[in-house]
C-alpha cells in the first residue's frame, strides 16, 4: 500500500477548499443529510431567497428550491434527503421534496421564521423564529393547527429535537437556551448567558450541545445542560461544529478564518483562510471527512478533514508522480466549482 507522504519532512500539505458558487447573497445557514445509498447532501440557506441543493461530498449543484419571497435564514434535509425544510423572511417555513425540488407544504407564519427541524422520522417539523414561539407541526395533517410553546422573550434563532425527539432544544436573542419536554410542552432547563449565542449544534452520539458565543466555543450535556468545557478562540465565532469521532471540532468566524482545534486538549491546530467576509455556519459531512463554510462573501467552501487524502474532488499526488511539477502540490483538486 502506497501512503501519501511529503517528500520531505519539513513540507507542509497546502489545504485546497472546495468553492461552490451560485448564491448571490450571504450563506447563513448549512445542513448536511444522513449517508444514503446515493451518498450525502448540503443545504445552503441564503438571503438571496434561493436555498440550494448539492452532493455533498464534492459540492456540486443538484437544484435551487424557488418559492420563496424573502432571505431564507435556517435550512435542513431529513436523515434520507428526501425532504427538505426551510425557514424564510417571507413569514412562511416550506417543506419541499427534495428528490423532484417541487414545493410540497407552505406553513404562515406571523413572523420572520428562522429554524427549521424534522424529527427523525421526518413527520413533525419544528418552526422558530422572530414571534418568539415554538412551533410544531403534524407534516401529515399540515391543516391542523401546530402545537405552540411560548417562554422565550427575544427572536428564536435555533430549535433542535434531542433525546430522540422527546426534548427540543432552542437558542433564542434573549440570551438564554432553553430545553422543553415536548409532552408536556414544559421548560426543564435554562442556560442563561451574558451575550447572544450565535450557534447550537446537537450532537446525538453522547449527547453533546455545542454552541458559540462571542469567542467562547462551548461543550455542554445535552440532556442535563452541565458544562463539559469552554474553549476561546482568536476572533469572535458564528459558528462551530464537533467532528462525529469527537476528536477535533472546527468554527468560524467574524475573522473569515476556519479553525481546527483538539477537543481533548483544546489546542488550536490549525486555521485556514478562504473566505472574503465573515463565516456564518460551519458543519461536518456526516462521515467526517470534510466540513463545509457558508459566508458573508456569498460562497461555500468545502474544507479536507484530513489533508492530502483522495476523497471527492481530491486527488492525492505522490511525491514520485510529481516530475517537475510545482513539488508544494502535493495533491490536485478542482479549486473552483462553477454553479
Amino acid at each position: 500500500m502506497t501512503h501519501c507522504s511529503p517528500p520531505h519532512k519539513t513540507m507542509a500539505m497546502r489545504q485546497t477548499p472546495l468553492t461552490c458558487s451560485g448564491h448571490t447573497r450571504p450563506v447563513v445557514d448549512l445542513a448536511f443529510s444522513g449517508i444514503t445509498p446515493y451518498g450525502y447532501f448540503l443545504i445552503s440557506a441564503c438571503k438571496d431567497g434561493k436555498p440550494m441543493l448539492r452532493q455533498g461530498d464534492t459540492g456540486d449543484w443538484i437544484g435551487t428550491f424557488l418559492g420563496h419571497k424573502g432571505a431564507v435564514w435556517g435550512a435542513t434535509l431529513n436523515t434520507d434527503a428526501t425532504k427538505a425544510a426551510t425557514a424564510a423572511a417571507d413569514f412562511t417555513a416550506k417543506v419541499w421534496d427534495a428528490v423532484s425540488g417541487d414545493e410540497v407544504l407552505s406553513l404562515a407564519h406571523k413572523h420572520i421564521v428562522k429554524t427549521v427541524s424534522f424529527t427523525q422520522d421526518s413527520n413533525c417539523l419544528l418552526t422558530g423564529g422572530n414571534d418568539k414561539l415554538l412551533r410544531i407541526y403534524d407534516l401529515s395533517s399540515p391543516e391542523a393547527a401546530p402545537q405552540e410553546i411560548s417562554g422565550h422573550t427575544s427572536a428564536i434563532k435555533k430549535a433542535l429535537w434531542c433525546n430522540n425527539d422527546q426534548q427540543i432544544l432552542s437558542a433564542a436573542d434573549d440570551k438564554t437556551i432553553r430545553l422543553w419536554d415536548r409532552s408536556s410542552m414544559e421548560e426543564v432547563k435554562t442556560l442563561t448567558f451574558d451575550t447572544s449565542v450565535s450557534s447550537m449544534e446537537y450532537v446525538a452520539d453522547g449527547q453533546i450541545l455545542v454552541i458559540t458565543y462571542g469567542k467562547t466555543i462551548a461543550f455542554y450535556n445535552a440532556l442535563s445542560l452541565e458544562l463539559i468545557k469552554t474553549v476561546e478562540a482568536p476572533a469572535p465565532i458564528n459558528s462551530a461544529s464537533l467532528h462525529p469521532e469527537k476528536d477535533f471540532f472546527v468554527a468560524g468566524g467574524d475573522d473569515f478564518k476556519l479553525y481546527k482545534f483538539d477537543y481533548s486538549t483544546k489546542e488550536e491546530l490549525e486555521s485556514y483562510k478562504g473566505h472574503f467576509g465573515p463565516v456564518h455556519c460551519v458543519r461536518f459531512s456526516p462521515d467526517g471527512e470534510l466540513y463545509a463554510s457558508g459566508s458573508e462573501d456569498g460562497t461555500l467552501r468545502l474544507w479536507q478533514t484530513a489533508v492530502g487524502k483522495t476523497y471527492g474532488l481530491w486527488k492525492c499526488v505522490l511525491p514520485e508522480d510529481l516530475g517537475s511539477e510545482n513539488p508544494e502540490q502535493l495533491y490536485t483538486s478542482t479549486p473552483e466549482i462553477k454553479a
